[in-house]
């Protein structure tokens, strides 16, 4: 099955499940990558976060149950996961701009989302310089903290930790670390096997551990390679191409490694970096 219409499965699955607990890990198998990864590439192709996404969905569900049938609200309200009346009208609210009572009159304007589809198109608005390197497990060395399960919360995370690492010393502390490649500070988002994700500053070394850093193993994976340069909005907007123009045709398909950025430099306005992301050939390509 091709990746395109594997994200669409996961998509087909969710709707299915709009009523019950949506089983993410699950969501992940069908779209044959991690759950992270697969909110990632949700977020960049539809740009709207999956929780969003998921919440914005179940209310323009309630809204035409509101319309078309006699449940009580509260009912409604439980079937789509909110265990009190007040969660709910607050959800309904922000996407309707009224309570769910007002739904049912006559005359009231109201949203609706329907279920997103995912296809190919050829932009073509600048090339991408790229190239697959294969490279075997290496060890990174730094500091790391747990990544939310909603992936837009990390936006706020991810940059603090990068800027209480810059004014404790931390990143010149790990320069000093760096001895193998990527010959670079990384930031890079893991997880074990227990799908729990964490996101570490870190270099690749082979140094003795000091109890000032933690220790990950990157496992040996295949990588696309992808070059930039600017401010961290322009690494954005390279990882977002990445996923939205070169990997739905490129024979790839996401891997089971970390995302990893690779700063050539430290300059946060004007920084050189690399972009890692793991690939995997498709099968039957």
């Amino acid at each position: 099955m091709e990746w395109i219409e594997r994200l669409n499965e996961a998509i087909h699955y969710m709707e299915e499940h709009m009523c019950d607990t949506i089983d993410m890990n699950e969501v992940g198998k069908i779209a044959g990558c991690s759950t992270y990864h697969f909110q990632r590439m949700f977020a960049y192709m539809a740009d709207i976060s999956l929780s969003e996404y998921i919440r914005k969905r179940k209310m323009s569900l309630a809204a035409t149950e509101l319309k078309n049938e006699a449940n009580k609200v509260i009912d409604i309200g439980l079937k789509y996961g909110y265990e009190s009346p007040t969660a709910f009208t607050r959800a309904f609210k922000s996407v309707h701009g009224i309570a769910p009572t007002q739904a049912r009159l006559d005359g009231v304007v109201l949203k609706a989302f329907p279920p997103i589809g995912f296809k190919i198109t050829i932009k073509g608005e600048s090339e991408m310089n790229y190239r697959i390197e294969k490279k075997d497990a290496f060890r990174i060395v730094g500091i790391s903290m747990p990544l939310e399960k909603e992936i837009e919360k990390n936006f706020e995370i991810v940059p603090k930790m990068w800027e209480k690492a810059a004014t404790d010393q931390t990143i010149p502390k790990l320069a000093g670390w760096m001895d193998q490649i990527p010959m670079g500070l990384l930031g890079v988002s893991a997880c074990n096997e227990e799908e729990n994700w964490r996101y570490y500053i870190a270099v690749a070394s082979h140094k003795p551990l000091e109890s000032d850093f933690e220790e990950f193993m990157v496992p040996a994976a295949t990588w696309a390679v992808f070059a930039g340069e600017g401010t961290s909005q322009s690494l954005q907007e390279l990882e977002k191409r990445i996923v939205t123009e070169w990997l739905p045709t490129s024979g790839y398909e996401y891997g089971n490694a970390p995302d990893i950025e690779v700063y050539l430099n430290p300059d946060p306005q004007n920084a050189k970096y690399e972009v890692w992301i793991p690939v995997e050939k498709k099968e039957n390509v």
